[in-house]
């Protein structure tokens, strides 16, 4: 095995190590498939939280600054987002005007003196159904402020608002992400899929913020609020079997307000970034789709040159995230593989040595819930993925954790990414428990059609499903699998090694949260990057 040079930001990782022996590296793979006995205990407690809950009431009055949340921006700035005022849900609702209240941040390097003030631009959405019995919706004002001039690695002290009224935050304080580089990286990046607002969310962010993240990845389904009717009430498992004479898929808008009350704890000092999945479709009237989704989070679009939220990039010390969307189009005619292509090929991986992505959708997957539901996606952009070498992928959408060995197009292979579903972060819906191998649970041909793209279904012609839809045992390409909730924490030790760990929410009070821990190892003199795509 080779030598491991650990920085001091990893001294957690070597207490770890003496602690539990000697953790597996995806050198010594691939490795023998896992499945890991379902607890039936854990489909318990995934009752939503109320509005009432203390972590989802409104704490503040008149204009003053809630729900704030930092996001990164680039190497030397950051986006400080926050809402003021009421909003509204009624059949009839005045939207607020968002020049009403001022943008501003301030901020410095030191408790109480803010040497520096930036302003930055306000928004509304509206949520808007328009049938007999359902509820508009008008949001608070969406403040986003993009402040500049930061030191990697520096500590910053802020204040948002607007300081006329006045009308001004507590103080928060974060710390700057390093500079890229191929020994400079977080300390610990979380990672998150389809958290909801339960109380196995609240056992999640809890555990999360006992892991003392430098940065939170959301990899989609964020708040749930598609959950429930336009009148609130009770969110359902399976909002078609429960509202099933619905005119249109409703939402209860307030809960991304207590969502971003929930989270303001944690986002107000670690930056989150996020990408779509298909709960924050929300279609409402005139084909409208992704309001909140679009208005209420910034992210890196413009800077990493894609305009749009749906799709970006972004460097967080020496590892560049791609962050894809699955529900915009994907094939190699759309602007988002173009813009794909144009970002891998401005990538210097001497400066950014790990090159991660992530998206909602997982295009590995055994479980018999979302089976084969994005081939589409994946026979469009993996080789684009591969020849690039990708080293690591995060995906939600199935609520359940499932690691593979390195995957190429269904096949063993040492230069694949390692693709990581972590769609277990609580939420509503509850854990996918069956296996598409398993007698009886493989979906039909008509199952698991996704709600953007077409049906792709193929069949293979390798490997263990070769002339089949489905595998009759577990996948060589799945190395291990469990239905839990939890998250999971990357620490990249140096420009080859990084340290993967699962953490199941039920074992947050044991001495060893661990559920599966893997060090992921890069090739690059053997898995050479190519920046020809072969057709």
């Amino acid at each position: 095995m080779k030598t491991i040079v650990l920085r001091p930001l990893v001294f957690i990782t070597m207490i770890i190590w003496s602690v539990s022996g000697q953790i597996p590296t995806t050198l010594d793979g691939p490795f023998n498939p896992v499945t890991q006995k379902f607890d039936p205990s854990l489909r318990l407690g995934s009752d939503d939280l109320p509005m009432t809950h203390p972590r989802l009431k409104k704490n503040v009055t008149s204009y003053f600054p809630e729900q704030i949340a930092l996001a990164i921006s680039s190497a030397n700035s950051m986006w400080v987002s926050w809402v003021t005022g009421d909003a509204q849900i009624g059949k009839n609702v005045t939207p607020l005007d968002p020049s009403a209240v001022g943008s501003e941040v301030w901020y410095g390097e030191q408790s109480g003196n803010y040497w520096k003030k930036q302003n930055g631009v306000s928004v509304i959405y509206n949520q808007l159904y328009p049938f007999d019995g359902l509820l508009n919706y008008t949001s608070g004002i969406i403040h986003h402020v993009k402040i500049d001039g930061l030191e990697p690695g520096s500590t910053y002290y802020y204040k948002c608002g607007d300081s006329s009224i006045p009308a001004m935050s507590n103080e928060h304080v974060f710390e700057m992400l390093p500079l890229p580089g191929p020994e400079s990286y977080p300390r610990r990046i979380a990672v998150v899929g389809d958290l909801g607002l339960t109380t196995n969310t609240t056992t999640t962010i809890d555990h999360v913020v006992a892991n003392m993240p430098s940065m939170v990845l959301m990899v989609g389904d964020l708040s749930y609020a598609n959950q429930y009717l336009t009148t609130g009430g009770q969110g359902a498992p399976c909002f078609s079997c429960a509202f099933p004479d619905a005119p249109i898929r409703e939402t209860y808008q307030p809960r991304w307000d207590g969502w971003g009350r929930f989270m303001e704890p944690l986002i107000s000092r670690v930056p989150m970034m996020v990408i779509e999945g298909n709960h924050e479709i929300e279609p409402q009237a005139a084909g409208v789709t992704f309001e909140s989704y679009l208005k209420r989070f910034a992210v890196p679009s413009k800077e990493s040159g894609s305009n749009t939220n749906f799709y970006y990039s972004f460097d967080a010390g020496g590892v560049h995230f791609l962050m894809l969307g699955a529900y915009v189009d994907y094939n190699k005619t759309s602007a988002q593989y173009s813009w794909l292509q144009k970002d891998l090929g401005r990538l210097n991986r001497t400066v950014t040595p790990w090159l991660v992505a992530a998206w909602h959708s997982p295009w590995y997957n055994s479980y018999s819930s979302h089976y084969q539901e994005f081939e589409c996606m994946r026979l469009e952009m993996e080789q684009l993925l591969y020849q690039y070498r990708v080293d690591i992928v995060f995906s939600g959408h199935v609520h359940a954790y499932e690691r593979m060995n390195s995957v190429y197009n269904y096949s063993l292979d040492p230069c694949g990414p390692v693709y990581i579903t972590v769609g277990d972060g609580g939420n509503i819906e509850k854990i996918d428990v069956d296996h598409a191998d398993e007698p009886g649970k493989c979906p039909s041909l008509s199952d698991n059609v996704p709600e953007f793209g077409g049906v792709c279904h193929t069949n293979f012609t390798s490997g263990p499903a070769k002339g089949k839809f489905c595998w009759d045992k577990q996948p060589e390409w799945s190395a291990y699998r469990e239905s839990s909730f939890g998250h999971g924490i990357l620490e990249v030790v140096n420009s080859t090694y990084a340290l993967w760990t699962w953490h199941r929410n039920q074992d947050i009070y044991k001495e060893n949260s661990t559920g599966d821990q893997i060090y992921i190892v890069r090739q690059p003199e053997s898995c050479v990057v190519s920046a020809q795509v072969t057709p």
